[in-house]
């Protein structure tokens, strides 16, 4: 295999869960050629970073016609699908009509995925790395990992260069409402800036926002008045990636929170209606917190305190 095509859209965690089983690929064919066609500011992750030598946007208006059936595909693209040894695909494609475009191009060594997990089969990580093992690859760690360069590091010691150690990032946002930890409990958790003083001294306090976190962030500008928080917003998430390597991170069942457990950050993950046994990292630097009611507004305060307590002591020895 000299080409490897893998084509993944979907979220950030949806790509970030895939990193197994791209891993356990690039270990078995370390010499080929790996692309990736998805969503660019998702996929840069893996671009030059271990994972792949190129990434392609898959917003790509020609691309269109390979999702309607006898349609006239474009020459380029048919002969770029064209000159993979072997094309793994992700995409929804219940109908198969996007496959059928792909033969109909010469692709003779084509494997789709899953595009949806079943909940009841095991973790996420597993069922996506089925048509890798199918291909007889043993992907037998599920941990995810991102591969930062040197200049994305550059960028998270000129970030936190002026920070007071350690930082702790938050990020009190996720897809849904119901995977949210009511923003009260946020609030309530950093109210006193004595809370988690070590020797005197406060660890910094960084909010990750995109932009479907504005009325929390907002919020979280006006009630915390007694201390200084720092925003990231809108991040490359390469850059992202490497400002949590140097972490405490605390979120939710979120894209986010898969990118602070891949780049290595110590995580304590809030985690409600969602089973963590499916969804949540399998690193072995996540904690998950979970009421057994599985309402996160029944998840304490002090109960989350103490974590972070824990984990704040652990950063200072």
């Amino acid at each position: 295999m000299n080409r490897i095509l893998i084509i993944r859209g979907g979220a950030i965690g949806d790509f970030i869960l895939t990193l197994p089983a791209l891993k356990a690929l690039r270990e078995a064919w370390p010499h080929a050629r790996i692309e990736i066609l998805g969503y660019k500011h998702i996929a840069v992750l893996a671009e030059n970073r271990f994972y792949a030598r190129a990434v392609r946007s898959i917003e790509y208006g020609s691309l269109s016609s390979f999702f309607a059936k006898n349609s006239e595909l474009p020459a380029d693209l048919a002969n770029y699908f064209a000159s993979f040894d072997l094309i793994i695909s992700y995409l929804y494609d219940p109908d198969r009509i996007f496959e059928n475009n792909l033969c109909r191009c010469g692709v003779e060594n084509l494997v789709c995925a899953p595009a949806r997990i079943d909940e009841t089969a095991g973790h996420a990580a597993r069922r996506l790395a089925r048509p890798i093992e199918d291909l007889g690859i043993k992907v037998l760690d599920l941990a995810e990992k991102i591969f930062p360069l040197a200049e994305d590091r550059q960028f998270a010691e000129e970030f936190l260069r002026a920070l007071q150690q350690p930082i702790v990032a938050i990020h009190p946002g996720s897809g849904s409402k119901e995977k949210n930890w009511p923003l009260e409990n946020w609030i309530a958790l950093f109210s006193r800036s004595g809370d988690f003083s070590i020797g005197g001294k406060c660890p910094s306090l960084v909010v990750i926002s995109g932009e479907a976190d504005n009325p929390q962030t907002e919020r979280l500008k006006r009630e915390q008045t007694n201390r200084e928080i720092h925003f990231v917003k809108n991040l490359p998430l390469p850059h992202l990636a490497a400002v949590l390597e140097r972490s405490i991170f605390i979120g939710h069942d979120s894209g986010i929170s898969h990118l602070a457990a891949a780049a290595g950050a110590n995580c304590i993950l809030l985690f409600g209606p969602t089973d963590p046994d499916v969804w949540a990292p399998r690193n072995k630097n996540v904690r998950v917190l979970r009421p057994e009611s599985r309402k996160l507004s029944d998840l304490e305060v002090e109960h989350v305190k103490i974590a972070v307590e824990a984990a704040v002591s652990a950063a200072t020895i």
